[in-house]
């Protein structure tokens, strides 16, 4: 079989993603119920999401392959793989921002073909904003290009960071996070890894990395989406990122990841 062309899946993913953001959206209001805790609403509000993804995405192409956040019956895992196309989607990235009605949080869909991302939407009901990109194809919002920052130089550069909520005192995350700071113009914790990769993709971060707490499904879609950007993308040590353990550093050019990588190498000696 010949290289499948990615754009022929794009319109497919952005309205799955419409779709689910919709139902988080329509969830969101029942917030307000106090017969449920926000925890027992949310997982509600992101299986609901993730099922009608799923029939969509499915219904299109009953011979592909699915992997879900909430698929928990599995672990989040798919044991077996019986196609060379899977969809890899993240219904609700920012699940604690959507609990505490905080703005960031997004939908993230991915297609893997062949153990390599070829398509992703990343869609943010909040402001209406739709990123997507093909492999070969660049990224675009809401239809229009879209490009990595030119920043250059650490010293300029709005740096995103995302890992878990229970670091302790000491520990590589708290290391790297403050090795940043010091290093960067500032940095930021926006509670998305989704939406971080789209605003590297947009230039309104110049990097971001992910360095614990990070599954495929949170970033499927946003690898694709910052290097069709003309963004540089590795794991958080440099060297070729896992699937299965995706820590990564994305940068807007490779000089100001090279500087990247040397703060969180520098980080990890303390």
């Amino acid at each position: 079989m010949n290289a499948p062309d990615p754009r022929q899946f794009l319109s497919l993913a952005e309205h799955a993603a419409r779709v689910g953001a919709g139902i988080l959206m329509e969830w969101r209001d029942k917030f307000t119920a106090r017969e449920k805790g926000p925890k027992d609403l949310v997982t509600e509000a992101d299986l609901a999401s993730q099922v009608a993804i799923r029939k969509l995405l499915l219904d299109a192409h009953p011979d592909h392959d699915f992997l879900g956040e909430e698929d928990a019956s599995l672990g989040g895992r798919q044991t077996e793989r019986t196609s060379d196309f899977r969809w890899i989607v993240d219904p609700l990235d920012g699940t604690a921002n959507y609990v505490h009605r905080l703005q960031t949080f997004a939908t993230s869909i991915g297609l893997e073909y062949k153990g390599q991302i070829i398509a992703g939407c990343i869609f943010d009901p909040v402001t209406d904003e739709c990123y997507t990109a093909g492999l070969g194809c660049g990224t675009t919002l809401n239809g229009q290009p879209i490009h990595v920052s030119d920043c250059q130089e650490i010293s300029q550069a709005l740096v995103a960071v995302s890992f878990r909520a229970n670091v302790m005192r000491g520990s590589r995350d708290v290391n790297r996070f403050i090795e940043t700071l010091h290093a960067t113009q500032s940095i930021r914790r926006l509670g998305s890894a989704a939406l971080n990769c789209c605003y590297v993709a947009a230039g309104r971060l110049d990097a971001y990395f992910a360095t614990s707490g990070i599954q495929i499904w949170d970033v499927a879609a946003g690898i694709l989406i910052i290097t069709e950007a003309g963004g540089t993308l590795t794991a958080a040590d440099g060297g070729s990122l896992n699937f299965e353990h995706p820590e990564l550093l994305a940068a807007s050019s490779s000089r100001l990841h090279g500087q990247m990588l040397e703060v969180l190498q520098r980080a990890d000696q303390m």
